[in-house]
């Protein structure tokens, strides 16, 4: 494959760079007041387009909102309002607007608006008027002041905003910058294709296998035991919120180690291949509870509730997520092709049987006597089914009809 056909104009690149503020007492309780000041606004701003629906008329747009606003502001009752920043605010209401346009999708719609409760998902944006120095490892924020950061890398490109946030009780900023990349070509010129499962995170084509982590898994047993103890504590006492505290550390242990192996594993293999086949896994639907219901109970429901939490451990849409940016970066591509029969499939002669595949890590083919680790077998049929989307959008070795899959979003980082 020449690297003609992985040619990319000029693009505008967007990324998002994450670093853990310095706070004291007194500056903790400012962030505290700025980020519920904006969820008031947003639950305010939610209620009354709710009002609306339930008398069947339309929604208010931004521009209206925000005349909403300036009456509550001048309201007594919100008077904590004048003290926040007018612009992160404003931002809280376009975050509505775009939500309720997403959510009112006919093509793809999303979950609608909830109310916001506090101590979940604080956070306020400033589209302009803060300050960086990088050499004192110092952020503005206007009518906040100064604040030190863990300053871990340079920044790359024209800081554009800057959303403050509270996660597991430690407030982050997260500097989102552009920056115009010429003319890119991937330097490499293989294609390779993927298979993500359980036991193994990540089967390549070309035999390689990056083993599953399993952090959840691994921290199961003490996270279990924090809990307990916390079940123990009178809620909302001094004990409690420290016992609440110690497992919040451990999910943030668990999130941090996971979001390391994804990046390091989407990075490595992003550098050697200039396009990516990936099957399009509906991981929602593969991770859907067995339960059942009174009247139609479900079935080995214990077995399918280890299974969930094994699928949900991994990452699949993070890891799908890192891989497309990277590639766009660096001038590959990411094509996702149907995941159906890929591990049925035979790579050889195109024989597809249940019976194949009779074990998790074994396929024999009953019609040629093929036979290889179960994962690279299906890693082969996702990378023949790449090379059909290439070659003319047609059909591969499954039957299917293969289509490319466009990356539309535009690529930002974690």
């Amino acid at each position: 494959m020449s690297t003609d056909q992985l040619y990319n104009p000029a693009m505008i690149i967007q990324k998002a760079f994450k670093f853990q503020l310095k706070t004291q007492a007194l500056q903790e309780v400012k962030l505290m007041r700025f980020a519920g000041s904006c969820r008031k606004v947003w639950n305010l701003a939610l209620a009354l387009q709710k009002k609306r629906l339930d008398n069947k008329q339309y929604c208010l747009n931004y521009n209206k909102l925000a005349a909403a606003l300036k009456a509550w502001k001048a309201d007594p009752q919100f008077f904590y309002l004048k003290e926040t920043h007018s612009q992160c605010l404003q931002q809280t209401l376009m975050n509505l607007d775009r939500a309720l346009k997403e959510a009112f999708d006919k093509k793809n719609p999303k979950r609608f608006p909830q109310i916001k409760k506090r101590g979940k998902h604080d956070s306020f944006r400033y589209p302009q008027g803060f300050k960086i120095d990088e050499k004192r490892n110092q952020i503005y924020l206007p009518k906040l002041g100064w604040f030190g950061y863990r300053n871990s890398r340079a920044l790359e490109g024209i800081a554009k905003n800057i959303t403050v946030s509270r996660f597991h009780g430690k407030w982050t900023v997260s500097i989102q910058t552009e920056q115009e990349m010429a003319e890119v070509r991937h330097p490499a010129t293989t294609m390779v294709g993927i298979d993500l499962g359980v036991a193994n995170f990540a089967s390549l084509s070309n035999a390689k296998v990056y083993p599953a982590m399993n952090y959840m898994r691994h921290y199961a047993a003490k996270l279990a035991h924090a809990q307990r103890a916390l079940s123990r504590k009178k809620k909302h006492s001094k004990n409690w919120h420290k016992q609440r505290k110690k497992v919040s550390r451990i999910h943030l242990k668990i999130t941090h180690l996971r979001q390391d192996f994804l990046h390091k594993t989407s990075t490595e293999i992003s550098k050697n291949h200039a396009m990516i086949v990936l099957e399009d896994l509906k991981v929602s639907n593969m991770s859907r509870s067995a339960k059942g219901t009174k009247a139609v109970p479900g079935k080995k429901v214990r077995v399918k509730s280890g299974l969930n939490k094994a699928i949900l451990d991994q990452g699949w849409s993070e890891f799908r997520r890192q891989l497309e940016y990277k590639q766009e970066w660096r001038g590959g591509e990411v094509l996702v092709v149907p995941a159906k029969n890929t591990s049925r499939c035979c790579s050889v002669c195109g024989n597809t049987s249940k019976e194949n595949r009779r074990t998790r890590d074994r396929f024999c083919c009953l019609a040629c006597g093929y036979q290889a680790e179960a994962d690279f077998n299906a890693a082969k049929n996702i990378l023949a089914a790449g090379h059909a989307v290439l070659a003319c959008g047609g059909k591969a070795l499954l039957g299917l009809s293969m289509k490319q899959e466009p990356i539309r979003s535009v690529a930002k980082a974690a």
